[in-house]
């Protein structure tokens, strides 16, 4: 074979010096300390991350999959990110640690980068959420019959109890969604479609963003602006349906801060709703508010959902509800992360504490065929504390603020 076309299977490539991280070095050196103990606890010789939110929580480094393995390799002295020869040395910048990239010149390159970390050892923790067959398969070829542990569950309990320096990009997060929101709010007009109005809030929000973030990742910010029947669902995307005098209408505004999600949902109405959709209004925002006043410090997500269910079943409207009432914020999107330890669900038992992020979130969808017909949500995001529960999100709700003129 020419030398000169001779390429090696993994290599560093520090190219430029590090970049400015949405957290300090500290930061990211007591999340990995917190990982160690995982891994002392469960007797792992090493773990191997794969998903994009624990990376990211964990390193700093959110990748670009486009179809490539990813991952951070961390053991008892070492934490390095694994990334593709596509990114450049970008992975090395954004990276709290160590990076090492592979190349594509021999199939499974990625594998043989990972070894070169991991070494020889009894016992492996791996994302058993996100691990693929095939992969697995791979693993069990380079790595040998090591051990597997699912260390997925654990990381997700890390994740949910925020730091402070978390807690304040939430915060900042749901800030810039409360401009979005009134971006959006001043574009909605009759003949105006459902991604113009999307856009004016989208572009509102990375303007704010680039300004108060500068060394942020300026990317996968969105809004689903949704109206007439295309309310009914949560994650419907948006379409170039116009407005119409008299439409039900749903913000839905979702900054992404260095792969941070927060969000700002409202139901509107352009013209005066009538009386069928206002009474069904009304009791979604009662739910909304009765939820707010019983997230608090010590109260299981179930005991939560059990509260409003009650209220909507004394309405006889809980068979309109569409999901559970709230979830988890951090490093998550709509395509990556879920900590699905904390949502308000019937089947979740996890009792709330100081340091976690939730939302409440009631929505009823109301058929077609029916009077009031549908989707009603409202959202706000919530910081539990020591003595109850700090909301915030500011942007208003109800009726008495979100009737826009015809």
């Amino acid at each position: 074979m020419n030398k000169n076309i001779h390429r090696p299977e993994f290599f560093n490539f520090d190219n430029g010096t590090k970049g400015i991280l949405p957290f300090s070095q500290s930061e990211y050196d007591t999340r990995i300390a917190g990982l160690r103990a995982i891994m002392e606890e469960q007797e792992l010789g090493a773990v191997l991350l794969t998903s994009m939110h624990n990376i990211a929580y964990y390193s700093g480094f959110l990748y670009c999959s486009f179809g490539r393995p990813y991952g951070c390799v961390v053991t008892p002295d070492k934490v390095v990110t694994i990334s593709a020869n596509i990114d450049g040395g970008q992975p090395g910048r954004q990276s709290a640690c160590e990076n090492l990239t592979y190349t594509d010149w021999k199939r499974d390159n990625y594998w043989r980068a990972v070894k070169s970390v991991i070494g020889q050892t009894k016992s492996i923790g791996v994302e058993g959420d996100h691990l693929t067959l095939a992969q697995s398969s791979k693993m069990a070829e380079f790595l040998g019959s090591s051990e597997i542990a699912d260390i997925a569950p654990a990381t997700m309990s890390q994740r949910m109890h925020k730091s402070d320096a978390e807690l304040f990009l939430i915060r900042e997060g749901a800030r810039v969604a409360d401009i979005g929101g009134a971006a959006i709010k001043n574009a909605i007009g009759e003949n105006i479609s459902e991604i113009e109005i999307a856009m004016a809030g989208r572009d509102a929000m990375e303007v704010e963003i680039a300004r108060s973030h500068p060394h942020s990742e300026l990317r996968d910010n969105w809004v689903w602006f949704q109206s007439g029947l295309n309310t009914d669902g949560a994650h419907n995307p948006v379409t170039t349906r116009k407005l119409q005098v008299g439409d039900i209408l749903s913000l839905n505004a979702f900054p992404m801060i260095s792969g941070y999600y927060t969000a700002l949902e409202r139901t509107l109405f352009l013209g005066e709703p009538d009386d069928a959709s206002l009474k069904i209004w009304q009791a979604n925002v009662d739910a909304h508010e009765l939820g707010i006043s019983l997230i608090q410090p010590g109260k299981s997500c179930a005991q939560i959902c059990e509260g409003i269910n009650e209220f909507f079943a004394e309405k006889d409207l809980l068979q309109y509800r569409t999901f559970g009432y709230g979830h988890s914020f951090g490093v998550l999107s709509h395509y990556y992360g879920r900590e699905a330890g904390l949502e308000l669900r019937e089947d979740i038992e996890t009792v709330l504490e100081p340091g976690m992020v939730i939302s409440m979130e009631p929505m009823l969808t109301i058929p077609e065929s029916m009077p009031g017909a549908g989707g009603y949500r409202e959202h706000d995001i919530l910081i539990i504390t020591q003595k109850g529960a700090e909301n915030i999100t500011g942007f208003p709700y109800g009726p008495e603020h979100n009737i826009v003129a015809a």
